[in-house]
C-alpha cells in the first residue's frame, strides 16, 4: 500500500527528511484520473530519482467553467491502484483538499508575470487559466521542493508557463518534459477522453491524423491553406467536431514566426460536443 499524505506540512516534512539523507525527489503533479501517460511520467521520475512524489489534486482555479470543474473525473481509488501496479515502493502520494491548498480562499490566486505566453491559444480562449496553473504549481512546488518535476508535452503551453515561472522565481527545480503518449489510433492520452461519447471517440483519430497530414505537407503548402484544410478535415461533413483553433507557432515564444530556422509546432483545440480536446506536434 502506497503512503498517502493529505497535509502540506506532512509532505514537506517527509520530503525534507528524505533529502537530508541524500535522496533525490522527482515530482509528478496531476489532477487524477490517471492514464498510461501519467504512468510514463511517474516511471521517468523513478528512473531519474530515488523517490517519486505524485500529487492528485483537481485545481479549481484553472477551470473557466463551473460545469467543467464538476464533470472532471475524480477516481482516487482507481488512481491509487494504477500507481500500485507499477510495483514500486518509491512512490508516495500527495492528495490535499481545497482548503489545504487555498486556506485563504480560492480568490487568492497569484498575479504572475507570464511574459504574454498566457494570452495566446489556450490563454486566449480560457482567460485566467494559466494564472490558476501557475498558482497551484507554485504551491505544490513549495510543498514538495523536488529536485525535478515532470510534465507531458501534450500540454505544451502549460509546460512553457511552468518553465517560465520556475526561471523567473529562481526555483532550484529541473523541469523535465516527457513526449505525448497516444492511443493506438493516435488520440493523445487525456483524462477527458473518458468523457467522450462512443461516436466521438470512434472518430477522434481525425485530430492526430490531420495534424500529421499538415506536418507532411508543411514544406510544400502555404500555412493559411494548410490550416483551412485542417479545420475542414477535422470537422468533417458530419460536423461531429468543432475546431476552436489551429495555430502554427514558434515553440519557444508561442507566437507566429517568419524565421525559417524557428522550431515550429502545430497546436489544436477541438470540441467534441462538450468535451474539449487539445493536442500539438513538432513540425521539425
Amino acid at each position: 500500500m502506497l503512503e498517502v499524505f493529505q497535509r502540506k506540512s506532512e509532505i514537506f516534512s517527509y520530503c525534507s527528511r528524505r533529502k537530508s539523507l541524500g535522496k533525490t525527489i522527482g515530482f509528478v503533479p496531476t489532477m487524477g484520473a490517471l492514464h498510461t501517460g501519467h504512468l510514463q511520467l511517474v516511471n521517468t521520475a523513478l528512473e531519474q530519482n530515488d523517490l517519486a512524489v505524485v500529487s492528485i489534486f483537481v485545481n479549481p482555479t484553472q477551470f473557466n467553467s463551473a460545469g467543467d470543474l464538476l464533470s472532471y473525473p475524480r477516481q482516487f481509488d482507481q488512481d491509487l491502484k494504477m500507481l500500485e501496479s507499477l510495483g514500486s515502493d518509491k512512490i508516495v502520494i500527495f492528495n490535499p483538499d481545497v482548503q489545504g491548498m487555498y486556506p485563504d480562499g480560492m480568490n487568492n490566486t497569484g498575479t504572475y508575470d507570464l511574459n504574454g505566453i498566457d494570452s495566446v491559444m489556450e490563454g486566449a480562449h480560457r482567460p485566467g487559466h494559466f494564472q490558476g496553473v501557475a498558482t497551484i504549481v507554485h504551491k505544490l512546488f513549495s510543498s514538495v521542493e523536488p529536485h525535478k518535476a515532470y510534465f507531458g508535452e501534450k500540454d505544451f503551453q502549460q509546460l512553457a508557463i511552468i518553465r517560465h515561472i520556475t526561471k523567473t522565481l529562481n526555483l532550484p527545480i529541473d523541469i523535465i518534459s516527457v513526449p505525448t503518449i497516444r492511443e493506438d489510433d493516435g488520440l493523445a492520452k487525456s483524462s477527458r477522453n473518458a468523457l467522450l461519447s462512443e461516436e466521438h471517440r470512434a472518430e477522434a483519430h481525425r485530430i492526430y491524423a490531420t495534424m500529421t497530414k499538415v506536418k507532411n505537407k508543411f514544406d510544400v503548402q502555404k500555412i493559411d491553406d494548410l490550416i483551412e484544410e485542417a479545420i475542414h478535415d477535422i470537422q468533417g461533413s458530419d460536423n461531429l467536431f468543432k475546431v476552436e483553433y489551429i495555430e502554427i507557432v514558434d515553440e519557444n515564444t508561442l507566437r507566429p514566426s517568419a524565421n525559417p530556422q524557428s522550431p515550429l509546432r502545430l497546436f489544436a483545440a477541438v470540441w467534441a460536443n462538450k468535451v474539449r480536446l487539445i493536442d500539438n506536434i513538432s513540425l521539425i
